[in-house]
């Protein structure tokens, strides 16, 4: 194998693990972005609950003090009943006093209403409690591993391209920028052998020259249908005898 074949697979598995590293760091955002809006949607459903409770107890106080006010106008109406020598005015007066009390017993039965939604809402807001507690819980611990794994992943990161530099270096620049050229548009797979004929890149079937012409490792040869870098070794022969 050509030495300047062997360096370049070299770099390619350097360059090939340096881009997966940014790949899983480029999704890690993303993924802490689902981890705490799954947290959030708990808050959210918590805060709803509490919210609920709190205008249910409004909406009963209200009525309450509606009862209140209509025994006050009971009160009222009971005085001023017992002050008037009209018989007319009594019976307003007492038209009104009933019209009270069937309030007074509608308002109540709103406040049973309202009462048996609010144990239903304590229910939910139990539930939504304990739900909040067991996400927080989990998410954070999940949250704090991917800030580790981003940690982790950067430290690793960091140690790959070090050097990388180095091992760019070696070789030749005109080799080397067509590789960089290739490995920016053609993905990961630049520097590939020929299997049974075939391109390991793009997997067009070679002509005989373009074969025999890479057997000799003479030169660095591309493929003609894709511009990769082509090698051949015994392996491959091997392979094809198989």
């Amino acid at each position: 194998m050509l030495d300047v074949i062997e360096k370049l697979l070299v770099l390619q598995d350097r360059d090939r693990k340096i881009s997966k590293l940014k790949e899983e760091l480029l999704h890690i955002p993303a993924e802490r972005q689902q981890h705490e809006s799954k947290l959030s949607a708990t808050q959210i459903a918590l805060e709803s609950a509490k919210h609920r409770i709190k205008q249910l107890e409004s909406d009963r106080k209200k009525l309450e003090l509606e009862v209140e006010g209509k025994k006050q106008l009971i009160e009222k109406y009971s005085l001023q009943q017992f002050q008037t020598k009209k018989n007319e005015e009594y019976r307003a007066l007492a038209h009104e006093i009933d019209m009270c009390k069937d309030g007074i017993v509608k308002l109540d039965d709103q406040q049973l209403e309202i009462m048996e939604r609010m144990e239903a809402a304590q229910k939910e807001l139990v539930a939504a409690t304990q739900a909040a507690t067991e996400a927080k819980k989990v998410i954070d611990a999940r949250l704090a591993d991917l800030s580790s794994r981003e940690q982790n992943l950067k430290k690793e990161l960091g140690g790959l391209e070090s050097n990388r530099s180095e091992l760019a270096a070696v070789v030749d620049e005109d080799t080397r920028g067509r590789y960089e050229r290739l490995f920016r548009h053609k993905g990961h797979n630049v520097v590939v052998g020929i299997q049974h004929g075939v391109c390991g890149g793009c997997h067009m079937t070679l002509n005989r020259q373009v074969v025999v012409t890479c057997k000799q490792e003479q030169e660095v040869i591309t493929c003609p249908n894709c511009a990769r870098i082509l090698y051949y070794t015994r392996d491959m022969d091997l392979a094809v005898a198989e």
